[in-house]
């Protein structure tokens, strides 16, 4: 049985038996090495996304399962690396053996609406078990699937589809542009599909590798967070909170975007809640997108990796005693500086550090990344635009999502992980309050 959120909810899902969906045509038996920014410690772990799709006429009598297995064995012809299996070379480096052994994929029913799941469809999904049955031995990093995928048919006629990827095969981007194939296949319109770039090496370090930037990204910043004490909260922002924000600001930097503004407002709430010491230092790390940053840009289609996580830092003091344009300023100055060689310094360090390099889960770091562009949420397997596309739940990093029911107003859903030790009982109450108190003053 499954619960929703705090809404009393409960349905069951009939689970067809997992079963492996290679790709539809035989495809090429080869080793790929992943790019140095692919393989990389920070990013061996799986990352859970779901959409959820309303009821359409046109689509009576035909179960999403089914339409979305056959059109998702065709798109592996083309993407089939996922139907492989990863393994470890020489110096631990990733690389993928295309096996066309086939992903994992399971059918399913539930007793539910869309509609009683609630109007503000928001993560954490605390009910995504039953959304995503985590398959015993699939979850590891070596020698198993790269996708796992459940399609749950709903009493109302919609579902939901959620998937579950090895992140160091793509990001965000790429795995949108692979699951837009799969609709695309599964609406019949296969000449609509950006054809996939493999290109890995565009994103390795040079010969020789060389550290030419320095990344506080990487650096062991305060006391260890503790991962079982982790609470995740969803705050809503739209257009009238934005705006209520942006005069905050000095008039130089009311044109940033919504992303440094509400970067830079969490970063200081959440940094002023945890009680931390003045003097403590504190760093922000957001994900930006590289695509169109290297000379030349990557080529459309490609799906890997393709961000880095630069940081900027202060003091628990500055960020308090300051107002919110100096956050702004320090953030803006983080995305500024991921440049080529940017990007080529963090590879080099993958590969001169080795791979025990990664993100440190540490209480003063605080992680963001912006799926608000991603557009997730268009992906249409024929049943329409999803109500709600994003990830499940956030994976060590805040995220931002959009919401499909808010598109029209161009609004801004964040769903963030903030978490609350035995020590700091009240840090999330704590941030959503005020959150919320300075969001809606005046």
């Amino acid at each position: 049985m499954a619960t929703f959120s705090s809404i009393p909810l409960t349905f069951t899902v009939r689970r067809c038996k997992p079963e492996f969906v290679a790709p539809a045509r035989p495809t090429p038996c080869e080793q790929k090495l992943l790019s140095d920014i692919d393989d990389q410690a920070s990013l061996r772990f799986q990352v859970p996304f779901v959409h959820f799709y309303g009821h359409q006429p046109s689509m009576e009598g035909k179960h999403p399962a089914e339409v979305i297995k056959t059109a998702l064995a065709q798109t592996l012809v083309l993407y089939y690396p996922f139907a492989g299996r990863l393994r470890e070379g020489a110096n631990g480096k990733l690389i993928v053996d295309c096996n066309g052994e086939g992903v994992l994929f399971i059918k399913a029913d539930a007793d539910v609406t869309l509609q009683q799941f609630g109007d503000a469809l928001q993560p954490p999904f605390p009910c995504f078990d039953e959304l995503l049955f985590d398959v015993p031995g699939s979850k590891g990093m070596l020698n198993c699937p790269l996708l796992l995928i459940q399609v749950t048919r709903l009493k109302c006629g919609g579902f939901i589809f959620a998937i579950r990827l090895n992140h160091t095969m793509c990001d965000a981007a790429g795995l949108k542009q692979f699951v837009s194939s799969v609709a695309a296949m599964a609406r019949g319109e296969a000449t609509h599909l950006i054809l996939p770039v493999w290109e890995r090496h565009l994103l390795d370090a040079g010969d020789p590798p060389r550290v030419t930037c320095t990344h506080h990204e990487y650096d062991e910043v305060g006391a260890s967070l503790p991962l079982d004490k982790l609470v995740q909260r969803s705050f809503f922002f739209g257009p009238a909170q934005v705006s209520l924000l942006r005069r905050l600001l000095p008039h130089h930097l009311r044109h940033c975007t919504k992303f440094e503004l509400l970067t830079a407002f969490l970063w200081r709430c959440r940094s002023l809640a945890i009680n931390l010491d003045p003097q403590e230092e504190v760093r922000m790390l957001c994900a930006v997108n590289v695509r169109s940053k290297m000379e030349p840009p990557l080529p459309q289609g490609y799906y890997g990796n393709a961000f880095v996580f630069p940081a900027a830092k202060t003091t628990v003091r500055n960020l308090g005693e300051n107002p919110l344009g100096y956050a702004v300023g320090l953030v803006k100055q983080a995305k500024a500086s991921s440049t080529e060689e940017y990007v080529k310094s963090v590879a080099a360090l993958m590969v001169i550090r080795g791979k025990r390099l990664h993100f440190p889960n540490v209480i003063g770091s605080f992680y963001l990344s912006d799926l608000t562009k991603a557009g997730l949420e268009d992906v249409d397997f024929g049943w329409g635009k999803a109500v709600f596309a994003g990830t499940a739940n956030a994976v060590g990093v805040m995220r931002i999502f959009c919401t499909g029911q808010e598109q029209e107003r161009r609004s801004r859903n964040i769903g963030s992980n903030l978490f609350a030790s035995s020590s700091h009982g009240k840090v999330c109450p704590g941030i959503g309050q005020h959150v919320e108190t300075t969001a809606t003053r005046g």
